[in-house]
């Protein structure tokens, strides 16, 4: 089935928040922002700018009317700023006016007085200094300090992995307008709707059943939108509130990329420890996570990175502790793999240095310590259905790996001012939300009298295709053409206390509770046929939209047994919950089973390094990836290519930079550059892995939003091997991003005589 949403994306009918037309008398309204990292303001003078012809008003703290408080998980995020600044960019206040460009006149006019402090960007020097978010925490499985002596090798290091920006197409906004009853609706780009609704309620002191959000869809997020919509969606519900007026905010890009948090950036120090055969048997790592300025989804994020801390691999005795540092950044947040890619990048980084010293391959350590069936991940989770083995052994042979190195090898040979390299790159990646409440969902299905059916449930569309697989669940089970159903915007009144879409569970959650109300209204409609046909209910199903009795078809057509339900006064609606079952999680053991199955995979990347310009090209990508059953394979071999590719960005070229004050120095497309049509592999070849797939899956079909976006590491030990290949006398440090810069740095960096010599050669030979 293709994606219900592509003809009117493609066409330009899709609606957006920016679509959604206007009451009269809309207000726009501009954030003001600290102009400084840190400090303590000594005043603000706004006059000037409340006496601008066009401006209804400035709100500040001292409008909140419930409290000045928006943070998610720990209560550390104030809406406006009162009297300290943490970051360049947090919110002091809000310009209300007629049109966005007054409201930008008007913030140009607020005279404002900071005593500046001290900035930090460091993580490790915030930690130093004690600056901790909230307390840090540790996974470990048996004995490390014991076990070092038992290995015959130990090595020891450091990775530095960047953040990145989510740079989605649609950037924050939100509209809010008063209605009946002093109660705000709230149309957000969000992936939370719950978390908008009740973030708006705490700040404007009232109950979250006078809050309405709804969601049409996305122009995209990546995570940037699951919990810091919630800040800017709120500040328009609270002037709305106030000023009984509807208020609109639509950050244009620079505002978007300055203020709000990205994907975190992390350090680490590693340990590890091998046998002679090459078994990993210690683990140990300490990672700074760089949380910026406030918790935001921190707490969270770390325990996912502490998940995958050990990526595909069986480590018998490990140590993982994580820190997250207080920083003068934007609170950091989700972005797409939530801290996981943090934590494998640190342990390939470990093998890759392993294999550095013994002077062989990577994929020589990857391969013998793969988890297995029956053996424990370092959170107690028992492994089951391990397909880690299987995705690379498939890749090696079906891509002809010992020809792709040999010709790697043969051109390397053969080529002084060009080198290509090639890396393997193992996935594992467990689907659930980590805490084990958030894996609830539910569906409201109705079956109107003409035999349409509309679908309203808690997943938000921003690209993914999570409508089109509801769709594919409801005529599953009913056994309509799916063009009988419809997928409804994401309301809080139709669907309450909904989970953000996030952490790959959309389809897996929404969609099992779209199947059980299905089910029910399919066994409602049964009964209702069989008493019609004065039959029992086992001599009764529907197919095709025909009632079948006794396995043969009949003259009776779906529109029929609707209306005769209807008239029966049969119900023709249905809430379906959902619970994802078995999983649990004791934070006061760091033990338990917190994923309802894991996504496995395995990718080769090739690159070819211009070793004179420090440019490169990939050349191919080829994955072998775990789908289970895939219930849509045109969507997700789709969401296979797009993150990989945003993965090979951020292991590439997506550098962020900051001033010394705190203020992002990349906050346009002109300074901070994403993958185009040239920096893409020339070919992408995907197969899936055949499998049976997994029980917990809708329909069997695993989860695809992030595992793929793991693939992508795989480009910054491709491009490391590749200027080992021409600078044999040096050992890149793990530094991504693996920008063109870098890789010049380390093309000649310890330059020996022969490299020295290599190089005039190949400038020669360039030459001619």
């Amino acid at each position: 089935m293709k994606n219900v949403d592509s003809i009117g994306h493609v066409t330009g009918k899709s609606v957006y928040l920016d679509d959604i037309p206007v009451q009269k008398g809309t207000y726009q309204a501009v954030v003001f922002g600290a102009p400084v990292g840190h400090g303590k303001i000594k005043n603000i003078d706004y006059s000037a700018a409340e006496k601008l012809p066009g401006v209804a008003r400035i709100i500040t703290s001292k409008d909140i009317t419930g409290e000045n408080q928006i943070g998610g998980i720990i209560q550390d995020e104030p809406l406006f700023a009162e009297e300290e600044l943490h970051f360049y960019g947090q919110p002091i206040a809000l310009i209300v006016a007629k049109d966005t460009f007054t409201a930008r006149k008007a913030k140009a006019l607020i005279k404002l007085d900071v005593e500046e402090s001290e900035v930090v960007t460091d993580p490790r020097e915030a930690y130093k200094r004690g600056d901790l978010l909230f307390p840090s925490r540790t996974f470990q499985m048996g004995a490390v300090d014991e076990a070092w002596d038992g290995c015959e090798y130990v090595f020891e290091g450091r990775a530095d992995i960047g953040g990145q920006e989510h740079l989605y197409i649609e950037t924050q906004g939100s509209y809010a307008y008063p209605t009946d009853n002093g109660s705000i609706k709230i149309h957000s780009s969000t992936q939370g709707p719950t978390a908008v609704q009740k973030t708006a309620a705490k700040v404007l002191g009232l109950p979250m059943h006078r809050i309405e959000v709804d969601v049409a869809r996305l122009g995209g997020a990546f995570g940037g939108k699951e919990d810091q919509a919630s800040g800017f969606a709120t500040m328009v519900a609270l002037a709305a509130y106030v000023m009984k007026k509807p208020v609109k905010i639509t950050l244009d890009r620079p505002d978007d990329m300055q203020m709000t948090g990205k994907r975190h950036p992390y350090s680490a120090d590693y340990k590890i420890g091998l046998s002679k055969d090459l078994k990993i048997v210690a683990y140990q790592t300490t990672l700074y996570q760089n949380g910026g300025a406030a918790s935001d989804l921190s707490p969270a994020i770390m325990e996912r990175t502490l998940f995958h801390s050990t990526n595909s691999y069986f480590i018998p005795n490990t140590h993982v502790t994580v820190h997250s540092c207080k920083t003068n950044l934007p609170p950091n947040t989700a972005f797409r793999g939530f801290g996981a890619p943090q934590g494998v990048f640190t342990i390939e980084s470990a093998i890759a240095h392993a294999a550095d010293e013994l002077n062989i391959p990577a994929y020589e350590i990857q391969k013998v310590n793969f988890i297995q069936d029956g053996q424990a991940f370092q959170y107690g989770q028992i492994a089951e259905n391990v397909n880690n083995k299987a995705t690379f052994e498939q890749a090696l042979n079906q891509y002809d790996f010992t020809r792709i190195e040999k010709e790697a090898a043969d051109y390397n040979q053969k080529h002084i001012d060009k080198k290509r390299g090639v890396s393997i790159m193992p996935v594992c990646f467990g689907i659930s939300f980590t805490k084990t409440p958030m894996n609830q969902a539910r569906s409201l299905v109705h079956i109107y009298q003409d035999g349409s059916v509309g679908i309203s449930t808690g997943a938000i569309e921003m690209g993914q295709g999570v409508n089109t697989k509801i769709i594919q669940v409801a005529a599953g089970v009913l056994s309509i053409d799916s063009d009988k159903i419809k997928v409804e915007s994401t309301n809080t009144t139709r669907v309450a206390n909904t989970s953000p879409t996030a952490a790959s569970t959309g389809a897996d959650l929404n969609g099992h509770a779209t199947r059980l109300a299905c089910e029910v209204l399919i066994n409602r409609l049964k009964h209702s046929a069989a008493e019609s046909l004065g039959s029992e209910v086992d001599e009764v199903d529907i197919k095709n939209e025909y009632v079948y009795l006794n396995g043969e078809k009949t003259a009776v057509h779906w529109n029929e047994v609707v209306e005769a339900a209807f008239l029966k006064r049969v119900c023709l609606t249905e809430n379906g919950h959902y619970a994802t079952p078995k999983i649990n999680f004791d934070k006061t053991k760091e033990k338990g089973h917190p994923f309802a199955y894991h996504v496995y995979g395995t990718a080769i990347t090739q690159v070819t390094v211009d070793c004179i310009r420090g440019t490169y090209e990939f050349d191919k990508v080829q994955i072998v990836h775990d789908f289970g059953k895939s219930m849509n394979p045109t969507i997700d071999f789709g969401q296979v290519e797009g993150a990989l590719v945003q993965g090979m960005g951020w292991m590439t070229m997506e550098e962020l930079a900051f001033h010394p004050n705190g203020k992002l120095a990349s906050d346009s497309l002109s300074t901070y550059k994403i993958p185009d049509i040239y920096a893409v592999p020339k070919s992408v070849d995907i197969e899936a892995l055949e499998t049976e797939g997994a029980e917990l899956a809708i329909l069997k079909s695993k989860a695809v939003g992030e595992p793929p976006f793991l693939y992508g590491i795989g480009a910054f030990f491709a491009i490391r091997n590749a200027i080992k290949a021409f600078n044999t006398d040096y050992e890149p440090a793990f530094n991504a991003p693996y920008t063109h810069e870098k890789v010049l740095m380390d093309l000649y960096s310890n330059k020996s005589q022969g490299t020295k010599k290599l190089y005039k050669k190949a400038v020669e030979n360039a030459g001619k």
